[in-house]
């Protein structure tokens, strides 16, 4: 058998399966859920015997640190993806939901009801426990998923999948509700995105590489993420302590991640009393900083940033540094050199919190916190599929809603076109 024969095979077989997921009862679901939580943690030991055989031949392979960071199935990891896994079967289900139901003049009722994409295909990169997350969000959604890791984690994903398969089986769910790719060769990637008559939709998660070559290919579908240039800007109206805190945490917290900070702007009204201070504990930290002239100015030690480093995901221990003369500059850089994934500003004036909120028009714009808060877990969507930063047909953290669509129902009485 050929590898487009093989993953066209896959492909059909998911597709066959999502017939069943579509229709699955809501207990089973949250069953299958929940057991599959409990399998996580009761085979933890395992988990991390094959997820050590790939970090060992990631450092072998020279990986980054970040990269290491991402694909490592730490205790915590495990444990956050099995609590995940239990907040996601705690849901309601959205499957059949009627999520807007009206009466016309001739008394048609018309509504709209909440139903499963399909097929979804999620190619991915580094983190094993996007395997995990993926699955069981696109099952409690009623979808099938075909997945496709990288071969960093290749051992790892193995091992999740094969769980998830031993308790659909238990459950008498047809085991092809969750399939995976059965090579990492990307030549397998270019044939299931010319499937357009068995996959509803493709999610790519990972570096910019990745995404661009899923949506330079694709026939399907693509919700895309290219990069997470995240901001936060610190107002003439910010508490200095909360704004270092903040600060810290976006960028020294976990470096290597998509709503990492990237570029930090200040008002020039604190500036020479914020930049010293921020700049000791970030330079403490390991971060390298990166300043425009008026930051320099007032921080020596920074190097000169160019014009590339507004648009830079360091996704290390880089930050971009800037002083701006009023909210509106920050926001007129926001727009100019973001890329719609987060953005933070640190005030406490009420009008600038509502001005940012309303002019800024990334996925995720917060007020007086962390731009790592913005994630799938943390805004209680149990885990994320993704982070959209195309406004179609999701924009931000992708949670069980967002892997549904709507279709029309009509409830009549005889009614028909004069």
């Amino acid at each position: 058998m050929t590898l487009q024969d093989e993953v066209l095979r896959v492909a059909k077989a998911t597709h066959k399966a999502a017939r069943q997921a579509a229709s699955l009862p809501m207990k089973t679901k949250e069953k299958i859920l929940l057991e599959m939580a409990r399998a996580l943690r009761e085979s933890r030991s395992r988990l991390q015997e094959e997820n050590q055989k790939d970090l060992e031949l990631g450092k072998a392979q020279g990986l980054s640190s970040a990269m290491l960071d991402r694909l490592t199935l730490s205790d915590k990891v495990i444990e956050q993806t099995a609590a995940g896994m239990e907040e996601i079967a705690a849901f309601p289900d959205p499957v059949g939901e009627i999520v807007r139901m009206w009466t016309r003049s001739n008394g048609m009722r018309v509504g709209r009801m909440r139903i499963p994409l399909g097929v979804i295909g999620i190619i991915y990169e580094s983190r094993p426990n996007v395997t995990a997350d993926a699955a069981a969000l696109c099952l409690k959604a009623g979808n099938a998923v075909i997945l496709r890791g990288g071969s960093e984690a290749a051992r790892s994903n193995a091992a999740i999948v094969a769980l998830f398969k031993d308790i659909l089986e238990t459950n008498s769910v047809d085991p092809d509700v969750v399939n995976m790719l059965p090579t990492t060769d990307r030549e397998a990637i270019l044939h299931l995105l010319k499937l357009e008559d068995l996959v509803d939709l493709i999610i790519p998660r990972g570096g910019e590489q990745l995404i661009r070559f899923v949506a330079e290919n694709s026939r399907i579908p693509v919700i895309k993420h290219y990069k997470g240039v995240c901001h936060l800007y610190v107002d003439a109206a910010a508490e200095l302590d909360m704004a270092i805190k903040l600060t810290l945490n976006s960028k020294v917290q976990r470096p290597g991640v998509c709503n990492a900070l990237e570029t930090l702007l200040v008002h020039k009204s604190i500036a020479s009393e914020f930049l010293p201070r921020v700049s000791q504990e970030l330079i403490e930290a390991g971060v390298e900083l990166r300043g425009c002239e008026r930051s320099r100015s007032i921080v020596p030690s920074m190097k000169q940033a160019s014009e590339d480093d507004w648009y830079a995901e360091y996704l290390e221990l880089i930050l971009a540094v800037k002083v701006v003369d009023s909210i509106d500059e920050a926001i007129d850089h926001i727009a100019k050199y973001g890329s719609l994934h987060t953005e933070s500003i640190v005030t406490r004036d009420y009008h600038a919190s509502q001005k940012f909120l309303k002019e800024v028009n990334s996925s995720s714009v917060i007020v007086n916190a962390s731009t790592r808060m913005s994630d799938g877990y943390v805004y209680g969507l149990g885990a994320e599929i993704g982070i959209s930063t195309t406004k179609l047909h999701a924009f931000g953290p992708m949670g069980v809603e967002d892997l549904t669509t709507t279709k029309f129902i009509v409830l009549g009485d005889g009614q028909i076109r004069e």
